[in-house]
């Protein structure tokens, strides 16, 4: 009969390393030499309790030779050491299930990291989501670097750690890392990622630049028919004579309010200083040196007044001397350029219609009230649009909307197509009428006394919309020009059916 052979309770007897479940191991019999082993009822329940250990005992449990004693096999039956970081647990039958790692929230940084490499991971946790200054040259990569210090080692080199214990020197050098970046650094860093977040498209410019000049050329081209020629100057006298007793009841109370100096130059002085106060308020800089400026050749061209001369062609009613360009429309008009430069774009479409009607019926007083000819007043008018384009050329950084509010407006698509062809239209409506009483100005025949009228009233009216549909138009492509950043919002969707 076999013996039946236990193992000691000091030996075989093991606690599972998390649960403390008691397992015993059977023992061979040395003596009898025969490989076979009864196991008790303790090492059965140890094995249904603890499979993993199955496979080893099944090896132990051939015959072994005489040398190997009872502690031997215990320590080798005894279970792997669980990891310190990543222990193993039990489950609700008992087996043991290994915890799986967990991705680490920051990534150490290698002992063989340079500066470079140790700026970027600075940088990466303190600004994630900057796609600004990710380089070792930026500002904030230099504030970090300078926080850190020279003696920093790759596994205490992060700004976290500094942050922590001087919280009251990591604000401050935050500070002023978001200050540097927002005043010195935005528009270097802009620029780099997209050139027209900080000055608009060169289509842009250039379309200023030839409509600004196309004004320019029209002002000059205007002076010289109405002054350098005969007919011009009868047809200059005969508006003058008759233009405020032809205009219908309703347009001459209108006209003769703004026939006073005093409350155009009033009127004219409050849509400036709104204008310059938005743009402050805005903190458009570059603006406001834009406006100053334009204000400047606007004050430049009414001194040409002293300087051109005005030739004697014909026997006229009206002053001799030279009264081009007008004055009053020149402060009206650039008046009103600068209030639709200096608005958000929520309010340029409102103000350039308001403006243009404005504007309009100035003109419309200084001729009535016979203190210009319309030679004076429509010359006036583009000269302000060619200079405000001009300016407009020059538009840059701050003289542009803030990043964040650009976007298409439906208001200002609207309002500056519908001015800039019905500017077109009514303006070559006015030159047809003209040039239909044209054979008659010399004659001096009195069925062109009414077209002479309705034709300066088409003039006016369509070269005041055109020249302020041209400001509106321009000021939104240079304020907001379409990036490849998305911060211009897409094109407003045509209405739904």
């Amino acid at each position: 009969m076999p013996a039946i052979h236990t193992a000691p309770s000091d030996q075989s007897a093991q606690l599972h390393p998390t649960s403390g479940i008691a397992s015993s191991q059977p023992a061979h019999d040395a003596a009898s030499g025969r490989g076979d082993t009864v196991h008790t009822d303790t090492a059965e329940q140890s094995a249904e309790h603890s499979p993993s250990r199955s496979g080893a005992s099944e090896r132990l449990s051939g015959p072994t030779g005489p040398s190997q004693t009872a502690p031997q096999q215990s320590q080798q039956l005894q279970h792997p050491k669980s990891s310190m970081l990543f222990p193993q647990t039990d489950d609700a039958q008992g087996q043991t299930t290994p915890r799986t790692p967990t991705k680490p929230m920051f990534a150490p940084i290698p002992d063989d990291a340079d500066a470079g490499d140790l700026a970027d991971a600075r940088m990466r946790n303190l600004w994630p989501s900057d796609p600004l200054e990710a380089s070792p040259s930026s500002k904030r990569g230099r504030n970090a670097g300078a926080l850190t210090g020279a003696g920093d080692n790759a596994d205490s080199g992060l700004l976290a750690g500094i942050s922590a214990s001087s919280p009251a020197v990591s604000a401050k050098a935050a500070a002023s890392a978001d200050s540097d970046l927002t005043v010195e650094g935005m528009d270097s860093g802009l620029a780099r990622l997209d050139p027209l977040a900080v000055h608009p498209r060169l289509s842009s410019r250039i379309l200023c630049v030839v409509f600004g000049l196309l004004l320019l050329a029209a002002a000059a081209g205007v002076w010289w028919l109405g002054v350098r020629t005969a007919n011009g100057q009868n047809f200059d006298d005969e508006v003058w004579l008759r233009l405020n007793t032809s205009l219908p009841s309703w347009l001459q109370s209108l006209v003769h309010l703004l026939a006073v100096s005093s409350t155009v130059i009033a009127i004219s002085v409050v849509f400036a200083l709104v204008g310059i106060v938005v743009a402050a308020v805005r903190k458009r800089w570059w603006l406001l040196g834009q406006l100053v400026v334009f204000a400047g050749l606007c004050y430049g061209s009414s001194l040409l007044k002293g300087v051109l001369p005005r030739p004697y062609l014909q026997n006229i009613n009206s002053s001799a001397s030279n009264t081009a360009p007008s004055g009053h429309t020149l402060l009206a008009a650039a008046a009103v350029v600068v209030l639709v430069c200096a608005v958000p774009r929520a309010w340029r479409a409102a103000c350039t219609a308001v403006g243009s009607a404005y504007t309009l019926l100035v003109a419309l007083s200084l001729v009535a009230g016979k203190w210009h000819r319309p030679t004076d007043v429509v010359m006036s008018l583009l000269i302000v649009g060619g200079w405000a384009l001009l300016v407009l050329a020059c538009t840059r950084t701050s003289g542009m909307d803030e990043i964040g509010t650009r976007s298409a407006s439906a208001s200002i698509q609207i309002v500056g197509s519908v001015m800039i062809t019905g500017g077109i239209m009514i303006s070559l409506y006015g030159a047809y009428l003209v040039w239909q009483i044209e054979p008659g100005l010399s004659l001096g025949a009195s069925w062109t006394q009414s077209g002479a009228c309705a034709a300066t009233t088409m003039l006016v009216c369509g070269v005041s919309m055109l020249v302020f549909g041209l400001v509106l138009a321009m000021r939104q492509l240079t304020a907001s020009p379409l990036t490849k950043l998305g911060l211009v919002g897409a094109p407003p969707a045509p209405p739904s059916k």
